[in-house]
């Protein structure tokens, strides 16, 4: 688990604040749900995974519950749809932590955020474009370009007992050439065999049976329309069909977004699909339909910085102000400042002004406003231009928010 300081915290609210501005135009509302959930909202969603199996932090708690910190969003979500019934077609999106006993790796941590959209009570297939679009728009809008779009259909409950009865089959003849991780999650879910990036596995994964050899003409024909919205978006893709995604609640529609600018190991910025029958699942209304993805900030700031865009902020005040008369001058100052809307900060500890300009320099403030003993008598104030010295000027000290401004202005 990683700490995040300022200002690499700064980019991430502005990450964030970027992702909410593309979701609630497209009118998704913030939704927030708990940490920790009943054990059994996960495992009735994922209980062949790996996520849920090895990696979900679960325990006792005082009272005698079983329960789990999430290891993922969309369960959470989902039981909270089921639990309070919102008026559909509902388009939630949130932001938070996901908590994985795995092993670290670049761009996940066992605690990594995760930025998330759904679209909840609708089975049209024009939901799928609308959410792969709002993480395309919302990629582009951080400047990232080298990446592409992976699609696949995972079809509908006839699709999915054909093409596993055909896997399973393909991989237990080639038993012995698969990896011994590979054989153990063979005996739980042969699809998640497929998720496998171990050598040893690939050749075998790669004479495997393909699923869109199975889709039913029901599936194909959806998987058809997503693909048709899409091209209408002018939003480029390219089928995958080995692409299945970590959990098993997902059915038709499967996307994921690849960064070319990062390690081909792990090398995803988002990615979700479609989840028929997982409301039910946990109790809500049957035939309930949901899609959305889920986006990890770690990962899309390394494709950020691998990509040379939506750069860390440098400034962090606008003013910073320098007060040597040792009366509080700073504390008025600064508080007048803000409430007039600029930024402002000041050293503490009555310093002199030499150290105080220091501070000022390391602030990375563009004006300081320097006020001592004669400024003070005379009710003036100097601002000075931190980058430039020789670019100051004296102003009245009822003039202070309005020079201010004018300094500041491009």
């Amino acid at each position: 688990m990683a700490d995040v300081l300022a200002p690499q915290s700064a980019r991430w609210a502005q990450l964030i604040a970027r992702f909410a501005g593309e979701a609630e135009k497209a009118g998704f509302g913030l939704v927030i749900t708990p940490l920790i959930e009943h054990l059994e909202v996960f495992q009735r969603v994922g209980d062949s995974t790996d996520i849920v199996r090895k990696e979900m932090y679960d325990f006792e708690d005082k009272g005698g519950r079983r329960v789990a910190v999430r290891p993922e969003i969309t369960a959470g979500l989902m039981r909270a749809f089921a639990e309070h019934r919102p008026l559909t077609p509902w388009k939630a999106w949130t932001v938070g932590p996901n908590f994985r006993y795995e092993a670290p790796q670049a761009g996940r941590f066992r605690q990594h955020f995760q930025l998330d959209a759904e679209i909840v009570g609708t089975d049209d297939p024009e939901a799928d474009v609308e959410v792969i679009a709002l993480l395309d728009s919302f990629h582009r809008a951080l400047g990232l370009e080298q990446r592409s779009l992976l699609i696949n259909s995972l079809g509908d409950d006839a699709t999915r007992a054909g093409f596993v009865a055909a896997l399973r089959a393909h991989l237990e003849a080639h038993t012995n050439e698969l990896s011994e991780q590979s054989r153990q999650t063979l005996a739980v879910n042969p699809l998640r065999v497929l998720d496998s990036k171990r050598p040893q596995d690939a050749g075998v994964i790669a004479a495997a049976p393909q699923v869109l050899e199975f889709l039913t003409p029901d599936a194909e024909a959806r998987f058809d329309r997503v693909q048709g919205g899409l091209k209408a978006l002018g939003i480029a893709y390219e089928i995958e069909p080995r692409l299945v995604r970590g959990l098993d609640y997902y059915n038709h529609t499967l996307f994921e977004f690849p960064s070319r600018a990062l390690d081909s190991a792990q090398n995803a910025i988002g990615g979700g699909g479609r989840y028929n029958g997982l409301v039910e699942a946990l109790g809500g209304p049957a035939g309930t339909g949901g899609v959305g993805f889920g986006a990890g900030i770690e990962r899309i700031l390394l494709a950020c910085d691998a990509e040379g865009v939506f750069p860390v902020p440098t400034e962090r005040v606008q003013v910073f102000v320098v007060d040597t008369t040792g009366l509080g001058e700073a504390l008025t100052i600064t508080h007048e400042l803000r409430a007039a809307g600029i930024s402002a900060d000041r050293a503490f500890d009555g310093r002199s002004m030499k150290s105080q300009m220091k501070a000022a320099d390391r602030s990375d403030a563009e004006v300081a406003v320097i006020v001592g003993p004669d400024e003070l008598a005379q009710a003036r104030v100097t601002l000075r231009r931190l980058r430039s010295e020789a670019d100051q000027e004296v102003v009245a000290r009822a003039d202070l928010v309005s020079r201010v401004r004018g300094w500041l202005a491009p």
